[in-house]
């Protein structure tokens, strides 16, 4: 009999249908969940698993949460979609705009990568430039103009990262080290009148959690605002994970463009696009440039990010959920050293990042300095002790308000044996 593997090998490319599930960054074959409960996975096979993927950061309140799960199935209950508006996007809109800076108006979409393609069309049709700037090893979707390779130095023209993209399209995208004022500061002395929008993750998470270096925000702020551009700040990984509000909020940024997915779906197919009023104001149908989705809103994913971001919306949710993350990044980190072992960590929220280095990296040419291959051996050792990690070394971990005391210490007895083998 064939395995799940082999059978999904033959029909997806890759077996997969997105391509960290197929663990190319870690080698190996993936395993078939059968359901989630907490802070657990189950396979195909009924073996369990700690999981710190947490599809990859939506699942706050961990799998399968009571209150999430009841709010679905009353509302697929009356009907999976309907082509016309409901009050759950009104709810869903109001909540984003009370929480996040500078978010007054909401088009919702249906992913992340929606939200970000939306964005920069968007910057592009109000200011009438074409350029984007984007920083090094910041994942922001796989839209055309944002699939580009970094380079060294100030900047570099785009160069594609995907077959498909034409270098026209791609040359339109100018890349930049994350955390560098200065470089950042020359393209715009070089360009500024050219450039229509800056994208930032706040918290780099698509290369493992990078933290913004002080005055790097700032500084974006400042150059975007000088030189006409919009600036978009990238919160589909850090919207909600490290802070009721985002990053935004948390380091009282006043972005003109937000986007947001991941934590206000709980886990359905949901993404965002937020900003100042005069400028969500250019979109369709009061404006100019066209947006459109047949399924964006959908009142099921509606009720479940609602019904998500009201259970999380508690005082000391998001306390506890840092200490919880601190507490385990720290602990992993004094583990591995205690054994010889050169590790570090990155962490912010609900978020954090191992990596085997001396001290975290800044930006993304450190990180391909971390010993990925020991990586590898220990996102296995742990997996075959039971615990879940990102099978990629530029993957962030999610811890969620359902992983207690008690799967935290199970982990740590876990990576001290996998420690001891590096």
């Amino acid at each position: 009999m064939e395995s799940y593997w082999q059978r999904a090998q033959e029909l997806l490319p890759g077996g997969v249908n997105s391509p960290v599930r197929s663990f190319r960054g870690v080698g190996g074959e993936p395993f078939f969940v059968e359901r989630g409960e907490g802070a657990y996975l189950e396979d195909v096979h009924g073996t369990r698993y700690i999981d710190f993927v947490m599809s990859y950061g939506p699942l706050i309140l961990g799998h399968a949460h009571p209150r999430v799960v009841q709010a679905v199935t009353r509302q697929a209950s009356k009907g999976l979609s309907y082509g016309t508006p409901t009050e759950l996007e009104i709810k869903m809109a109001e909540i984003l705009c009370e929480a996040v800076p500078g978010v007054e108006m909401v088009r919702m979409v249906n992913s992340g990568t929606e939200a970000t393609m939306a964005a920069i069309r968007l910057a592009r049709g109000i200011t009438g430039r074409a350029r984007i700037v984007k920083f090094s090893g910041s994942y922001h979707g796989h839209g055309d103009s944002l699939l580009v390779k970094a380079g060294s130095g100030a900047a570099t023209m785009g160069i594609p990262d995907s077959q498909g993209v034409p270098e026209s399209l791609a040359a339109l995208t100018l890349s930049v080290p994350y955390n560098d004022t200065e470089s950042l500061r020359a393209v715009f002395g070089e360009r500024g009148e050219e450039i229509a929008a800056v994208i930032t993750e706040p918290v780099a998470g698509n290369m493992g959690t990078i933290l913004p270096a002080p005055g790097f925000l700032e500084t974006i702020r400042d150059l975007t605002r000088q030189y006409g551009s919009l600036w978009i700040v990238d919160e589909v990984m850090t919207g909600f994970r490290v802070a009721w509000g985002g990053a935004s909020r948390l380091f009282g940024l006043d972005p003109d463009l937000v986007c947001l997915a991941k934590v206000i779906g709980a886990g359905m197919p949901v993404g965002a696009l937020g900003g100042k009023r005069h400028y969500m104001q250019q979109i369709a149908p009061l404006g100019p440039v066209y947006q459109a989705g047949t399924l964006s809103g959908n009142p099921v994913a509606m009720a479940a990010g609602v019904a998500q971001l009201e259970a999380i919306h508690q005082p000391g949710f998001y306390s506890e959920l840092e200490e919880k993350t601190r507490e385990l990044a720290n602990q992993l980190v004094e583990r591995g050293r205690a054994h010889g072992v050169s590790v570090s960590a990155n962490t912010i929220g609900g978020m954090f990042t191992l990596f085997f280095a001396d001290a975290p990296p800044r930006n993304f040419d450190e990180v391909n300095r971390c010993d990925h291959a020991r990586y590898r051996k220990f996102f296995h050792g742990m997996l075959e002790g039971g615990v879940f990690f990102p099978p990629s070394p530029f993957e962030s971990a999610f811890p969620s308000s359902a992983h207690t005391q008690a799967t935290i210490e199970s982990t740590l007895k876990v990576a001290e044996r996998v420690f001891q083998g590096l």
